[in-house]
């Protein structure tokens, strides 16, 4: 391309970052867009479709910067990209002035970690964000970008988050230790401002993913073709999974959205998917990369590619309601919940006796309000996270104060 063309590509790239910021609606702000080091000269921000992370960067750009040309934000989720590649435009936007580049969905683009690395070492003055797919990988031979890119996790929305946006009031976040030392007095003082069982029975059905503030009454359509697109195109994108596995692969999601939680049988598996089994534990770690599905190891076991998880879930109640409906079993929705809460923050193993085993250190039995001690008896450290409480007592928990994680 030559000059002129260069410089109305620009002109357009910009215009575009203008409108997006000028019809930018969202007021709630996730409590991630503190914790990132924005100083930092490449950053990733990794997440799974719908939780966020556009709304998030395209908010720092408007509260810090403004209509600055200094700062520049681009999707790379375009049928057409008008240039060769990123470095051209990161070099076209530096030589202007460019101070930060907002790459959003790097992962659409061909050798994304390679250009990544050829801008943090050829443009020393230019800062890069970039967000993508939860599955991305960063540790690749000579792209590697561990030791470059500070990368951040983005999560769904947590129950306290929904909560506020709900209410419009704000709550204090708490620490798994503060949680279970103190849940009796910071559930009072949470209880005397809300009621959270009929805002928590919301949430599980509703709440994890922001568009769900759109239209409720197209949550789930909008949640449905968000896990078509994971498995039509980004899973075999970022994988290299051969197009022709995606019908099996939407079958093999049902399979195991009909049957979770559940200890998966290998081998009978790969024979109603006709799969090999090594295919099939692939497929599992595949999907729990995009956050589809969520599974644990029986402790002690340790993690491998090819080990087979010792229970497996869907990764959030919303998804069991969007593709089982009212016939979700509310056993799996409770132990759903409460897995996806706190595995994005801590280690969950299967122990011996009890649901979970988190950091090695404390057992949770996850129930309704009758939930009695029986399981874990006797146990030192053990605790029942009880559903359809609004307060607990000594070591019954409830349950919904889990989503005050984060």
């Amino acid at each position: 391309m030559h000059y002129n063309q260069r410089l109305l590509i620009m002109e357009q790239l910009v215009r575009i970052h203008q409108n997006l910021l000028n019809n930018l609606n969202a007021t709630f702000t996730r409590h991630l867009i503190r914790d990132i080091a924005w100083g930092e000269k490449l950053i990733g921000i990794k997440g799974s479709r719908g939780v966020g992370k556009t709304t998030l960067i395209l908010q720092k750009i408007k509260s810090d910067y403004g209509i600055n040309k200094e700062y520049l934000y681009v999707s790379l989720d375009n049928i057409v990209f008008p240039y060769k590649n990123i470095l051209e435009l990161a070099e076209d936007f530096y030589i202007r002035g460019g101070k930060c580049l907002f790459l959003d969905e790097i992962h659409k683009f061909n050798n994304w970690a390679i250009e990544l690395k050829n801008i943090y070492d050829s443009l020393p003055g230019l800062k890069v964000v970039f967000t993508g797919s939860s599955i991305l990988h960063l540790h690749s031979g000579k792209s590697d970008l561990s030791r470059r890119a500070v990368i951040y996790n983005m999560q769904g929305l947590s129950f306290r988050e929904f909560i506020e946006i709900e209410t419009g009031l704000l709550f204090d976040f708490y620490t798994l230790e503060e949680i279970i030392r103190n849940h009796e007095k910071i559930a009072f003082e949470i209880c005397s401002k809300i009621k959270p069982l009929s805002l928590f029975e919301n949430y599980l059905k509703y709440g994890y993913y922001p568009y769900y503030l759109q239209n409720k009454e197209t949550y789930f359509y909008k949640l449905a073709n968000t896990l078509n697109v994971i498995l039509e195109t980004d899973i075999p994108y970022v994988m290299n999974m051969d197009i022709r596995h995606i019908n099996k692969l939407k079958k093999f999601l049902y399979v195991l959205a009909t049957n979770v939680p559940f200890s998966p049988n290998i081998s009978k598996l790969s024979s109603s998917m006709e799969m090999s089994r090594p295919t099939v534990i692939t497929y599992l770690n595949y999907l729990k990369e995009a956050e589809i599905i969520n599974f644990i190891y029986h402790r002690g076991k340790g993690y491998s590619k090819i080990a087979r998880p010792e229970k497996v879930y869907l990764n959030h109640p919303n998804i069991s309601y969007c593709i089982s409906g009212e016939m979700t079993d509310i056993g799996n929705i409770r132990e759903s919940f409460f897995l996806n809460q706190v595995s994005s923050l801590h280690n969950i193993e299967v122990p011996d006796r009890g649901d979970f085993m988190i950091d090695d250190k404390y057992i949770i039995e996850v129930g309704g309000r009758s939930k009695s001690n029986y399981q874990i008896s006797g146990l030192t450290n053990s605790y029942i996270a009880s559903d359809d409480i609004e307060n607990g007592f000594e070591n019954k928990i409830p349950l919904w104060l889990f989503g005050f994680l984060y």
